[in-house]
Order: structure tokens, then C-alpha cells, then sequence
């Protein structure tokens, strides 16, 4: 009996434990369930996602037409030419169209000078370090990036549609398909032309800048004097004008003055005859 009672006693303590190893293990398996549901994803045992590649800049310099026009009076207009003419030189730039002329009471000089755009401010205020004051100075920027982007996505398409084509007119089988394939090509490639001469444009105008330059001198000479010796002298030429136009009238009058003369000339005769025959 003693034995018995000592295996009932063993055996119930091992229920005991195993039933005991269980609820340990369904516990721990419920503990680390809520820990892992508290864990960000982030810090969780799984794959990362693959690194996120950087933006590239779209473009790191923008396309921008510069123009400038300035008119100011000068005192010396050959040296402020002259000056004009080496600060172009200076800055690699190139002179347009050179004009000069004289108005009522200026004698005046306009330039058109096209400038490197990275040296078309120091160009400007290479101008203005003799200028007390401008008449007109207007500094214009005009932004071309989007139709220059828009030109260049066009052109890679249609360069693209181009050599598709070519693939085809390399497989075309008869003469009636080469033609059309030709035809296509052909207003393809008129596009292409267009859009690389736009392009180009765009292109110099941007590298280039255009800087219009006007300058005058005030003459000495008042405009009320000028103006009154100036009608005399029309009026004195204008009378001998019209004296030599109106004896120039009498001598394509000629002919009626030879006519007036023989008409005397019978009528004088004519009324002789009558009265001698009176007599």
C-alpha cells in the first residue's frame, strides 16, 4: 500500500508540472504575441524596402533670354561711342548695327550690341558708370525653360517615331508601302527641322543677350534762331524759285507768242489796205 501511495504521488506531480509547462508556454506565446503587436514595423523582423533613389534635378540652369534698352545723353558722343565699342570687346560681345543720324536739335548714335548672358550685367553697369541719369533704362528677362524642355521632349519623340519608321521602310515589301513609309518620314523629318531650328534659336538667344543702346548730344545752336534763318533762306530761294519757273513758263509758251505776233502783224496790214483805199 505504502507503494502505491508513493506512485499516486509521483504521478500526480507530474500532471501538476506538465499541466504547469503548458500554461507557461501558452502564456509566453501570448506575451511575445503582444510584445511583437507593440513593436513598430519598422523595428520587426522584416525585409526593408529598397532604398528610394534620389530626385535628380531637373535642370540646374534655367533658360532665360536677357534684353536691355538705355537711352541717355552724353556730352562727348565719340568718346561715349568709343567707350561702348571697348566694353563690348572687353566682354567678348559683338556690335549688331551701328546708326547715327541728326533731329532738329541732337545729333544722336543707336547701337545694338549682342553680349555673352554671363557678362551682360557687367556690360551694363560698365555703361552706366558714365551716366548721370537715363532717359530709358529697361532690363527685360524672359523665362524659356518650359518651351525649351517641351521642344527637347517633342524632338526626342519625333527622332524616335523616325527610326521606327526607318525599321518598317527596311521591311516594306512592295512599292506602294515604301511610299507611304516615305511620305510619313518626309513630314516627320520637316517637324524634326523646325523644332531643332526653334531649339537653336532659343538657344542663342539665351547664350547672347541683346543690349540696344541709344545716345544723343544736344546741339549749341537755339532753336528759335535756327528756325527763323532758316525761313529766310527758304523764302529767298523759293521767290528765285518761282521767278525761274515763270520764265521758264514763257518759253514753252513760244509758239503762241509767235502765233499772237503774225496775228498783229495781218491785222495791223489789213487795217493799212482799208484805209488807203478810203483815201
Amino acid at each position: 500500500m505504502k507503494t502505491i501511495s508513493t506512485f499516486l504521488l509521483l504521478f500526480a506531480l507530474a500532471c501538476s508540472d506538465g499541466s504547469s509547462n503548458r500554461n507557461y508556454t501558452a502564456d509566453s506565446s501570448m506575451e511575445d504575441l503582444e510584445i511583437s503587436a507593440k513593436i513598430p514595423v519598422t523595428q520587426q523582423h522584416t525585409p526593408p524596402p529598397p532604398p528610394t533613389p534620389e530626385v535628380s534635378e531637373v535642370n540646374d540652369e534655367q533658360k532665360i533670354i536677357k534684353t536691355a534698352h538705355l537711352v541717355f545723353e552724353t556730352k562727348d558722343l565719340e568718346a561715349t561711342h568709343a567707350i561702348i565699342l571697348q566694353l563690348a570687346s572687353q566682354y567678348n560681345g559683338f556690335v549688331q548695327s551701328d546708326n547715327s543720324g541728326k533731329s532738329y536739335n541732337r545729333i544722336y548714335k543707336n547701337l545694338s550690341v549682342r553680349i555673352p548672358t554671363k557678362n551682360f550685367q557687367q556690360f551694363i553697369d560698365g555703361i552706366s558708370e558714365g551716366v548721370a541719369y537715363f532717359d530709358q533704362r529697361t532690363i527685360s528677362r524672359q523665362d524659356v525653360s518650359e518651351e525649351f524642355i517641351d521642344l527637347e521632349a517633342r524632338l526626342k519623340a519625333k527622332r524616335l517615331l523616325e527610326t521606327r519608321y526607318l525599321e518598317l521602310l527596311e521591311k516594306a515589301t512592295n512599292v506602294k508601302e515604301m511610299l507611304e513609309i516615305e511620305r510619313e518620314l518626309s513630314g516627320i523629318r520637316e517637324e524634326i527641322e523646325a523644332k531643332q531650328g526653334r531649339l537653336q534659336y532659343l538657344q542663342n538667344q539665351v547664350s547672347m543677350s541683346t543690349v540696344r543702346i541709344e545716345f544723343y548730344k544736344t546741339t549749341a545752336e537755339s532753336g528759335i534762331t535756327q528756325s527763323y534763318g532758316q525761313k529766310m533762306k527758304n523764302a529767298l530761294q523759293g521767290g528765285w524759285n518761282g521767278i525761274s519757273v515763270f520764265f521758264l513758263g514763257l518759253l514753252y509758251l513760244w509758239p503762241l507768242f509767235l502765233v499772237l505776233i503774225i496775228v498783229v502783224i495781218s491785222l495791223r496790214a489789213y487795217l493799212t489796205r482799208r484805209k488807203k483805199k478810203k483815201s
